[in-house]
């Protein structure tokens, strides 16, 4: 069974079965017969691909209804802390973050449903993270929380005089006060 729940709805790792020999290895990133059969039919348009430093954090990001995004996150060199957080108003894990290391060598991958806010922190020297998306980006719907928040606890497991944060992310709200139109079981 390549998906593990996590205990969010929806949340999901995806781990491919890799086949390796002398020659290196191959395994198919993403298939859609085998997500249909657990019961997980999206239908990826986009693909975005980032390279960051030791130390970038990214996040935390979303896109408001009707515009958010369904993203399936994998890690093509380096290593990363991936972490989603449940965004849902009436989830049973509402505000609680869910980390996860990705990397090139363990070829896992995150599954994020509609609903949850993503970022992630740079472990290795240099990382390339891809990930599909299921709707186009939208620069209006665009909204995101503080990846500091207090509320959220999360350990980026990056030292803070490591780390690099973009301007705008330094500015985003805390979970009280964001920007949030998801409702659980829409």
């Amino acid at each position: 069974m390549p998906f593990i729940k996590t205990g969010f709805q929806g949340l999901m790792i995806f781990q491919p079965q890799v086949f390796e020999d002398s020659r290196g290895y191959f395994y198919e990133s993403y298939n859609k017969k085998i997500f249909s059969a657990e019961g997980v039919s999206i239908d990826f348009i986009q693909d975005n691909q980032a390279s960051s430093a030791f130390g970038v954090i990214r996040g935390l990001h979303y896109q408001l209804h009707p515009f958010s995004q369904t993203k399936l996150i994998r890690v093509l060199s380096g290593a990363v802390i991936d972490v989603a957080v449940d965004i849902r108003k009436g989830s049973p894990t509402y505000g609680i973050a869910y980390t996860i290391e990705l990397s090139a060598e363990n070829k896992k991958q995150l599954l994020i449903p509609k609903g949850f806010a993503h970022g992630y922190s740079v472990l290795s020297q240099m990382a390339e993270v891809i990930y599909k998306c299921d709707a186009f980006y939208n620069k209006e719907s665009e909204a995101g929380i503080a990846f500091n928040d207090p509320a959220l606890d999360i350990n980026w497991n990056i030292p803070a005089d490591a780390a690099i944060i973009s301007e705008k992310d330094q500015h985003h709200p805390m979970l009280a006060e964001c920007k949030n139109n998801f409702i659980y079981g829409d």
